[in-house]
């Protein structure tokens, strides 16, 4: 399976509340991720790209925005 624009927008709004989410929201450093949000939002990205995400990778470079999430899914395809 891979992570589209869509998919990960669609999780945003409709699994996180996150009902304004755009391809560059600022997820975690705007506050509108917690810990515990982001750590579900690592496990859908996990599950529907087949990827092991590392903790290393989790970065605001890769996780901070929808755009960012995108292409590091692309990248460590």
């Amino acid at each position: 399976m891979s992570l589209t624009h869509g998919k990960l927008i669609g999780y945003l709004r409709e699994s996180l509340n996150i009902a304004h989410a755009d391809s560059e929201s600022e997820l975690f450093s705007s506050g509108l991720l917690d810990s515990v949000s982001m750590v579900n939002l690592l496990a859908f990205v996990e599950q529907t790209t087949g990827l092991s995400i590392r903790a290393e990778d989790v970065t605001l470079e890769n996780f901070d925005t929808p755009a960012r999430i995108i292409r590091f899914a692309e990248a460590s395809a």
